[in-house]
Order: structure tokens, then sequence, then C-alpha cells
């Protein structure tokens, strides 16, 4: 025992911060950078001045927005943080970030109705083996004990919450810390280091109490410190912070430290658990399958737009070395970019370097082919992507447009800036409507968005849902005759079709047919009678696209002089316009497939909600694998699905999500209908 852990990792490391919303992320980032002295006072969020606080989005929502990275100096080492965003609908900021760190924070506090949130969070550290330590925010806030805080926070973790402080009171009040591990108590004094004080005799039992359960859990894996428990000999304290740090790393536990960010309090004994416990960039390159043969190797985590120095791509050094003018070559190997300055961060705030090593986390200049979550390498023909992701099916989306013509350029072009910075977002051209839909993961998302192109871009917008991509189709069958006939001087224009229209089976699409016997339509212009009850389709007689109708041309006539394609084209789609109207036209709308995830005290609710937006309940069933979740399958109208995840995070503390895909297409009638045509321009 004493030697599983290896000694302390020394060098540069990368730590992540995250954690629910407003559980103090961001408070904590700016007490670390107050302690360290990288920053002159810690400045409270309300006051929107914090290191994070440097976008003009962040300060009017009081929320982070976006990960915001700060390089620091503890104790003679570098440790950049990454202050993550809490809100799921910018969680996809922390995915590059946590792949390419050593160690996360998560910050927690002790409220049940934030735990489905952590649960996602831990969760995702699993997914990405990444070691953690809890911080248990707000500790002079809670009521609870900090034990039994932390049962009930247990089931959001896959592996043992492993308490290391337990909080030291007086008349009621949280005044400092006991430390498990030293035995030590510790007196906090606000935005000020702790003052050391020898374990309140009144507090002694419960600490033994709580130090016993500790080191159990820890003995776990260490069979030295299990005999030592069972013959009730005390183990070397070296032995104890050995384990912690080996348990860490190994991800076997996730220890837990307690603390109020707000006040500075219990922030030095954190620093100093990350610098003795956290693994380094050789456990991170391990992890992540690099090899360390000698080349440099770079993950991007995150790409910035900045107003004067344009774009910043910023990345961990995972071996190796970068010189401002290296040459790195991109995944594939078909293209190198060229670092144009390296930056050190603080915030907005960017302090030019020379170079960087393995374990740095640094910003790269004007690597414009780079993309973030790419793996770049100095070894000629690049290297395997390191890491890859997915962003998840967008849940919001809105129809975009300047208000200005002039703009769309600079509209487009400030979007695909936003879309490098954001992988999340989506952009697509929808022809049916000619709409320029922009979708993401929930109305602040895409609210974010909108404030960046009107206010960093300067570029006025309007937006409203998209379009619902309605068709029509037919009850009934009809048979109709149409005549284009023109004469003004020299070939007139003549062309007679006869077409028998009927409905298929949905889904079936369009089918078209020709029955003429004895030339009396020819050849050369049943093409075009099928042309033109095409392009009649497109536009029905209800507004919008037909579907599932078979058309067969039965008959017809020609003039051997005026007769052209234009003329039995014309024909076709005057036999269509009559025809259908003869039809019994029907409205079509989109009918998706919902599978919604939710914490299982809000399933009775979300099933509740469905019928309201004319969905049906397919069934619901536990979530494999997640414990204390629920998963809800339905189908419901697409036109009841564009604000949907509102009401799902309203029900849900924020954390609820859904995918949809397409099911099929139902007849719509009634008000609802005469809505959707009078929406788009035509009458009932």
């Amino acid at each position: 025992m004493g030697t599983r852990a290896g000694g302390r990792r020394t060098g540069p490391k990368c730590i992540a911060i995250v954690g629910p919303f407003a559980s103090g992320k961001t408070t904590l980032l700016e007490a670390i950078l107050a302690r360290t002295g990288a920053i002159p006072r810690q400045n409270p969020v309300s006051s929107g001045s914090t290191v994070s606080d440097h976008s003009p989005e962040a300060r009017a929502h009081a929320m982070s927005v976006e990960a915001t990275i700060a390089t620091t100096d503890f104790m003679g080492e570098q440790i950049t943080f990454v202050d993550c965003p809490g809100s799921i609908e910018f969680s996809f900021e922390a995915e590059p970030v946590l792949a390419a760190c050593d160690l996360a924070v998560v910050v927690a506090e002790a409220d049940e109705k934030k735990i489905p949130a952590l649960q996602l969070i831990m969760r995702k550290l699993d997914d990405l083996g990444v070691p953690r330590i809890l911080f248990l925010n707000k500790v002079d806030k809670a009521i609870a004990g900090v034990r039994d805080t932390l049962k009930m926070l247990q089931p959001a973790s896959s592996v043992p919450l492993l308490l290391r402080q337990i909080p030291l009171r007086k008349d009621g009040v949280v005044i400092g810390s006991i430390d498990l591990a030293l035995e030590r108590a510790y007196i906090y004094r606000e935005y000020a280091e702790s003052e050391v004080a020898e374990i309140p005799g009144d507090d002694k039992a419960r600490e033994l109490e709580a130090r016993f359960s500790m080191l159990e859990t820890l003995a776990d894996h260490d069979d030295q410190l299990m005999e030592q428990l069972l013959e009730e000999i005390e183990p070397p304290k070296d032995a104890i912070f050995d384990d912690l740090a080996a348990d860490l790393r190994e991800g076997v536990v996730t220890p837990v430290l307690i603390g109020t960010a707000e006040k500075g309090n219990g922030v030095l004994r954190l620093l100093k658990a990350i610098r003795h416990d956290a693994p380094d960039i050789e456990a991170t390159r391990k992890r992540l399958g690099a090899q360390d043969g000698g080349a440099t190797v770079v993950q991007v985590i995150k790409t910035i737009h900045t107003p004067h120095g344009g774009k910043l791509s910023v990345s961990r050094i995972l071996s190796g070395q970068v010189a401002d003018g290296s040459e790195l070559w991109l995944p594939g190997g078909g293209d190198t970019a060229k670092v144009s300055g390296i930056y050190k961060m603080l915030g907005k705030d960017q302090f030019k370097l020379t170079a960087a090593k393995a374990g740095d986390t640094v910003a790269l200049g004007k690597l414009d082919e780079v993309k973030t979550g790419q793996t770049l390498t100095s070894a000629k023909g690049g290297t395997k992507q390191l890491f890859t992701f997915e962003p998840p099916q967008p849940v919001f989306a809105f129809a975009l447009r300047p208000k200005e013509r002039k703009d769309e350029v600079k509209m487009s072009a400030a979007i695909q800036r936003l879309a490098e910075e954001d992988p999340s977002l989506s952009l697509r051209h929808n022809q049916d409507s000619a709409e320029t839909v922009l979708s993401g993961h929930g109305e602040m998302h895409l609210r974010v968005v909108r404030e960046r192109l009107e206010g960093k871009n300067q570029i006025s917008v309007e937006g409203h849902a998209p379009a619902v991509p309605y068709r029509e189709t037919i009850r009934k069958p009809a048979q109709q005759r149409g005549r284009h006939k023109k004469q003004s001087g020299g070939h007139g224009q003549f062309g007679d079709v006869v077409i028998e229209i009927k409905p298929l089976p949905r889904g079936t699409g369009f089918q078209f047919t020709d029955t003429i016997t004895g030339g009396v339509v020819p050849k050369t212009y049943i093409q075009s009678v099928e042309t033109g009850v095409r392009d009649y389709l497109k536009s029905g007689p209800l507004g919008f696209p037909v579907v599932d109708v078979a058309v067969n041309l039965s008959d017809g006539s020609y003039h051997a002089v005026d007769s052209s394609d234009m003329a039995f084209q014309m024909a076709a789609k005057l036999a269509m316009k009559e025809g259908m109207a003869a039809c019994s036209p029907v409205l079509l709308e989109p009918v998706m497939k919902v599978e919604i995830v939710t914490p299982s005290d809000a399933t009775s609710k979300i099933i509740a909600l469905i019928p309201q937006r004319r969905g049906q309940i397919l069934g619901y069933d536990a979530r494999p694998g997640w414990p204390g979740w629920d998963v809800v399958e339905a189908t419901m109208p697409q036109a009841e699905i564009g604000d949907l995840i509102i009401e799902l995070r309203s029900a849900t503390a924020g954390v609820a999500s859904y995918r949809a895909a397409f099911d099929h297409m139902a007849e719509l009638t009634g008000r609802l209908a005469d809505e959707a045509m009078n929406a788009n321009g035509k009458a009932a």
C-alpha cells in the first residue's frame, strides 16, 4: 500500500468544470482565479464582471452560454480550467472539452430537483472515461446533513461518492470543514485561506465515524487497507492519500469536497486535491488512444471567432510541442494548416506565447480549415481522429431571414461562423417553403444565436416557426378532358388530353401511365403530358404538393401543325386543375414518431401533455441503463412538435429531451386545415 498511484503527476493540467445549471460553476472558477492570483479579486456573478461573463448574451441572461477557458498557476504548476455551461441547451459545448481534459470538477448542491441534470453529466463522464471530483457547493445553505445529501445524490453516480470532508458547525452555522484524510479542521474565512485548527472534542466522534466510512470504501480496492481495518490498525496517512489518488485516477470512486464558492470557502483544499490527485496528460493521451511516437498531436476543443484576432482554435497539446509557424496536418492527411499565433487564455483576454508543450491548453491562431473536435499532428499524412462526436438531434427550430435583403449574404456568412463555434447548430434551406431554417437545442439556444447575429454581427433578422410540410391528396377518382387551343397568326397551339385521376394508398407517391391506342396522342407528346401533370402536382387545389395520386392518359387528339410539347403540357395542367377539384381533395399533415426521455417522477406529466398536442401514446417503459428515467413513445403531428421541448423542459426541471422521425401522413380537416390553408394563402 502506498504505491498504487505512483506519486503526484506534474506538468500542465486541464480541468473541466461541469454541473447542473445555476450550481455555481462560474462562481467557483472566479474563486479559483482569485485564490491563485490570476485576477485581483473575486467578482460575484450578479456583477456581470466575472471572467466567464465575456459575452453580452451571458450577461443578459445571467447564465453561461459557452465554455470559458482560463489558465492560471497554482503552487508552481499550470492549470487550465474550462467552465462549461450547465444548461442542457448548451451542454454540447462540454463534449469536446471533456474528451481532452485530465479531470472534471462536478459542481453540485443539495437540491433534489437537480439530480436528473447531475445524472446526465455523470453519465457523459462515464461514457468518456473522465475521472471526476464532486464539489458540494453552497454547503452553508444546506438544510440536510452532508451524508444525507450524498445519499440523495448517489443515484446520479455509477461509482461511490466518497466523502473527504464534513462540515464544521457552530450554533447550527457552517464555520469550516474537517478533512477526513488529514484529520484536521479548517475554519473558513471569506475570500481568504482557511485557518487550520484542531478538531473540536464535540465533533471527534462524528469525524471518526465519517473517516472510517471513507476508509471502508477505499479498502474495496486495497486488500492491505482492508486487513488493517479488520485488525484495527491505523493506516499511515501517506497510504491513505495514495489510495485516494489511485481510486480517483482509476475512476472507481468520486471524491467529494465541500465548500461555498461564493465566499471562496473550500477552494484551496479543492486546488490541492487537484494538484495532488489529478491524472496528467499521459493518462489522457492513453484514454484517447493517442500514440506518443514523438510527433506533435493536438486535439481541438473549441473554436472562437474574435472581433480583431480572427479565428482561434482552442487546443490541448497531447504530445510534442507547437511553435508559432508550425504546420499541422488535418485528419485524412490531405491538407495542412499553419499556426499563426499561440495564446494563453484568461476568459476574453489572450496572452501571446512563443510555443506550447505537451499538456498545455492554448489557442492557436488562423487555422481556418480546422474544426472543433479534430485531431491535428505534425506527422506527414495526418493521424487518426482520436475523438468523434455527433451532435444530438435538434429539438427546436425557426426560419430566419434578414430584415433587409442586402444582408442575406452577410447573414449566411455570420451563421457559418457561429456554426463553427457551436457545431450543434444546423442550417438548411427548405426548398418547399423557400425558408432558411436554423435548428438547435432549445428556445434559449436559438435566442442567443439571434442575439449574436444582431449584436456581434449587426444584422437585423426576423424569425418565425418553420412551415409544416403539408401535402394534399384525393379521396375519389375522376375523368377530365383538357384542351389547350390558341390561334394568334402563324402556327397556333393545340393540345387535347383525357386523363383519369385516381387515389393511391398512403405513401405510394405518384404514378403516371398511358393507355393511348391508335396514336391519338403521339408518343412524342406523352412525355409532355406527364411533365404538365407533374408540374401541376407541385401545388394542388388546396395550395400544397399533391401525393398518392395515379394519373392515366387515356385519350386525346393532336394537330399536325399546331401541336407542340408546350401545348400538351398546358392541356395536361388544365385537365388536372378541373379534374382535381372533383376528386374531393383533402389536406395531409406529417405525423412523427416521438421518443421522449424523462425522469420517472415526471412521466405522468409527460403522458398528460401528449394528448393536448393531438398525440397518441404508444407506451412507456423504464429507460434501459438509466435508473430513475423512463422512455415515452408516441405519435404526434409535426405541427404540434415545434415548441414541444419548451413544455417538456418546463415539466422536468430542464432535462427532458426527445427524438422525432417521420412516421406517416394523416388527413387533416376542419378548423386546423382551414388555418393551415389560410396561412399558405389559400382559402378553405
